[in-house]
């Protein structure tokens, strides 16, 4: 690079990105190998790279289509009560609205539903596994995973398998996606399918992305604008764990070179002024059993964030406007009870999360900001819809 170029900043680089891609059209083809169909096209946002998909599940339409309809029925539970879309509602941009999830059991899951917008390009699932890297085995853990109870279906495969085969609509979308196996019903294709769908739940055309790809200005408000420059600016330090296309640091897709897996402790917690956080919640500690990794969780993306209240790993913060208090404070004061605590001072924290002063006004501006990455279209998408018809789901 000569001398005298500039040096963008995270934001102009966004800009830049998104240009160049869009010049040769957001829609990319990908050949899909032998599943079904001649190709996929994907129909990606400006500025968005190509997610990265396993070779043993390539993407098809017909593979996508059986997966929204096994995401949507609870005959995917052992009660009938309960399907992926319980915990991932569409109009909440695939959360649940709840602090903590709740399974077909009623058991209260420890930790909050992570939306699944643009999961295809997280190389991690889940808040603090870092093992958990493929949607397709990610799946089975819901189905088959007996704590927490989610779909209850522990020691039920073949009763699952049955189940599924007499529904005629399945007879029909079972063989459109895997054509030519005798018995298509198993479980590996119906996980391949759910990932398939998930991974089409592309979401970035939002007010702010009309604002930075399309150059319309009165895509966000003005207020929204001065909200980008605090977002964007080390006072504040958002952009170190939610910066690039997705909002969040640790993505993956087609030509990334080094793929960063981060998670942080951000002061949430400081049980006993040694730095704990409340059992089960312990984060990455919990997989790894290291000291250092206590209270550390992936970053989630902030795309969609006014409709995926409550946040935090355990939906313990309500509101944006707490969430930015938290974050301004350096860390949540518990001022009595169990988890009575000073996170700021927790010694595991992340060295991001410092503290800063906002006025009111910035306050404000930050929040229009944050609320301006909502996609009202991802939200509402018939492509993403149930499409089961009422009397028919889980029947």
């Amino acid at each position: 690079m000569p001398a005298f170029a500039p040096r963008l900043s995270d934001v102009e680089r966004w800009q830049l990105v998104a240009h160049l891609r869009t010049l040769g059209g957001v829609k990319l083809d990908v050949r899909t190998g032998t599943d079904a169909g001649p190709r996929y096209v994907w129909d990606l946002p400006p500025g968005f790279p190509r997610p990265r998909v396993p070779a043993d599940n390539p993407m098809t339409v017909e593979k996508i289509e059986l997966g929204r309809y096994l995401f949507y029925d609870t005959r995917m539970s052992i009660n009938q009560t309960t399907s992926c879309a319980t915990c991932h509602r569409q109009e909440l941009a695939f959360t649940d609205g709840k602090a903590r999830a709740v399974g077909a059991t009623e058991q209260i899951h420890p930790r909050s539903s992570m939306g699944l917008a643009n999961i295809a390009y997280s190389p991690v699932l889940t808040w603090a596994n870092p093992t958990q890297r493929k949607l397709e085995t990610q799946a089975l853990v819901p189905m088959f995973g007996e704590d927490p109870v989610e779909m209850g279906l522990s020691g039920m495969e073949s009763y699952l398998l049955a189940r599924l085969a007499m529904v005629p609509e399945y007879q029909k979308l079972f063989a459109a996606a895997y054509p030519g196996q005798e018995n298509p019903f198993s479980l590996a294709n119906i996980t391949r399918a759910i990932a398939s769908f998930e991974r089409s739940l592309l979401s970035g055309r939002s007010p702010y992305d009309r604002y930075r790809t399309s150059a319309d200005q009165s895509a966000i408000s003005e207020s929204a604008r001065r909200g980008e420059s605090l977002f964007f600016d080390e006072r504040t330090e958002c952009f170190h764990c939610h910066g690039g296309f997705n909002f969040t640091e640790t993505v993956d897709y087609v030509g990334k070179g080094f793929v960063e897996v981060e998670f942080h402790n951000t002061g949430l917690y400081n049980l006993g002024a040694a730095g704990a956080y409340p059992a089960p919640n312990t984060g990455v500690h919990a997989v790894s059993d290291d000291e250092e990794d206590m209270g550390r969780f992936k970053a989630p993306s902030l795309r969609n964030i006014a409709v995926t209240a409550p946040y935090m790993h355990d939906g313990s913060i309500v509101t944006i406007e707490d969430a930015i208090a938290h974050y301004e404070a350096g860390g949540r004061t518990i001022a009595s009870g169990p988890n009575k605590g000073v996170g700021a001072n927790n010694p595991h924290k992340s060295s991001f999360v410092k503290g800063f002063t906002l006025t009111p006004q910035e306050r404000a501006d930050l929040k229009a900001f944050l609320e301006s990455l909502t996609d009202r279209d991802f939200i509402t998408d018939e492509r993403f819809a149930d499409p089961w018809p009422s009397h028919q789901r889980g029947q």
